[in-house]
């Protein structure tokens, strides 16, 4: 047996000669979750993880959707003017309110009186769903939604509204929710990124790459950027081509010598991920320009999206990628607006109008599209900002009517499910007469959240990650429930 002397052996000795015997063993047992970082629940919640990477795993319940394409229309559309008509408005239009909503707005000194909706409403589908003239296409699927009326939030400032909204908590740092989803669930494709991100080209979002951050999860589980113009990543391709068989005995060579390099490092996440993300953009070199190639795409379904349309070119584009991404087994898409459109201090009529020109019609023909082919079935797709607005009228200029916009408001508003195990055709919860406030049926972001992870096969309570000694989870310490009345 190896013998240790205590008058000759030091701390760097003793784990040096330890690790080679009987003692070694044990104590890496004791000291596992040190050595090799957090731990958390397996499909089947008896034994810890150990092993982070994107490999595909099974789900802890009975999934209904295996993949997710998230809206993310950060600014916070206006629940009155889009999905919630509040006839009351306009009876009340003109009359003061300020006293009531005070506390929440941020911009006080621009405060009017109630303000109508300038938009007509009517209703539409089977189910008789009210929509507003802004969202003409969205008409013709409705059937396929699932609207809740009664979300609301703790923070009416986009930053830590952003962050609650995307990873559970106000506070930066934290992973969001595509990297709980990967982490949970791995990846159906070896040859592309789990959590892919189409960010809009013009520029980031509020809050930048934190929308797609891994945060305090394995860094392996963030979200990667795609370009939706040119080449999908820089560096992707190299500048002199070499012949295949020295591009694969290259290829050969940098794996096993990052591999005999990470078998000295063990437990190095971050050296983990490096490793990872190189053996990605090599298998991506092809499969991720062909995922993103709309020249295979038929002349007809790109004109319904409205590629090459003068407002929607840039959204289009983007959810036809995200189609074609989740139909090749990519799991997480998020798709962001740049860099908050929807944010209608002022002039909302202009604003709100500008917005649904560019995202009314791709979002219903990526409705209409994967419905045809067969995806909507197993794909959860997720519509909303991070909160709405209020009833009464922001004025940046007294003096001008026209220039009426909305504030923040984080007490009520509306998102929208479809797909993936959702009952299209329901509206859940309501606000108040004037919606200003959730009132039948709240739903919180925990329980937004909870609901996600459910209708994917996990249990919010059971996807963890072991982090200075707590389990850590994307509904945090939050109580919260899955909204089970709108499941199919």
């Amino acid at each position: 047996m190896n013998t240790l002397n205590p008058q000759t052996t030091n701390r760097r000795g003793f784990f040096g000669r330890v690790g080679n015997s009987m003692q070694g063993a044990a104590l890496a047992s004791l000291f596992g979750r040190e050595l090799f970082g957090g731990s958390a629940l397996s499909a089947t919640a008896a034994e810890p993880r150990r092993i982070y990477d994107l490999r595909s795993r099974p789900p802890q319940l009975e999934p209904k959707a295996k993949a997710v394409i998230q809206l993310f229309m950060q600014g916070g559309p206006s629940q009155m003017d889009l999905l919630d008509p509040k006839p009351k408005l306009d009876e009340l239009d003109g009359q003061s309110y300020f006293d009531k909503v005070a506390a929440d707005l941020t911009g006080p000194e621009q405060a009017g009186t109630i303000f109508r909706s300038p938009f007509r409403f009517a209703r539409y589908g089977q189910s008789g769903m009210d929509v507003s003239s802004l969202l003409p296409h969205l008409t013709g699927v409705v059937d396929e939604i699932a609207v809740i009326r009664s979300m609301f939030t703790t923070h009416p400032n986009h930053e830590p509204a952003i962050f609650k909204f995307q990873s559970g908590r106000i506070i930066q740092g934290l992973p969001t929710l595509g990297s709980w989803v990967v982490y949970g669930l791995g990846s159906e494709n070896e040859n592309l990124p789990a959590f892919v991100v189409l960010a809009d080209p013009r520029g980031l979002p509020i809050n930048g790459v934190q929308n797609w951050q891994a945060g305090l999860l394995p860094p392996v589980y963030q979200g990667t950027r795609l370009r939706s113009t040119g080449s999908p990543l820089l560096n992707l391709t190299r500048e002199v081509e070499q012949p295949p068989l020295v591009a694969s005995f290259e290829r050969d060579l940098l794996a096993r010598l990052d591999r005999l390099h990470q078998r000295k490092h063990p437990g190095q996440l971050q050296l983990d991920a490096r490793i990872n993300s190189y053996e990605l953009a090599a298998q991506m070199q092809m499969e991720a320009t062909d995922a993103l190639d709309l020249s295979q795409e038929s002349e007809a379904t790109l004109k319904m999206y409205g590629v090459g349309g003068d407002k929607t070119d840039n959204y289009a584009r983007r959810c036809v990628m995200a189609r074609r991404l989740v139909e090749r087994g990519v799991r997480f898409v998020q798709l962001c607006t740049s860099p908050q459109i929807w944010d209608n201090h002022g002039s909302i009529v202009s604003g709100i109008t500008d917005c649904c020109a560019q995202t009314d019609q791709p979002v219903a023909a990526l409705l209409k599209d994967l419905g045809q082919r067969g995806l909507l079935d197993s794909t959860l797709v997720l519509w909303g900002g991070e909160f709405g607005r209020m009833p009464i009228a922001q004025l940046p200029d007294k003096n001008n009517l026209s220039t009426a916009g909305r504030d923040h408001n984080p007490r009520g508003f509306t998102v929208w499910m479809a797909g993936g195990g959702v009952k299209g055709g329901t509206i859940h919860g309501s606000t108040d007469e004037l919606g200003y406030q959730a009132e039948q049926n709240p739903v919180s972001v925990a329980d937004w959240h909870a609901t996600i992870l459910h209708l994917l096969g996990l249990h919010h309570d059971d996807l963890f990650f072991e982090h200075n000694g707590l389990d850590e989870k994307l509904t945090s310490v939050f109580t919260a429930r899955v909204v089970k009345e709108i499941l199919a």
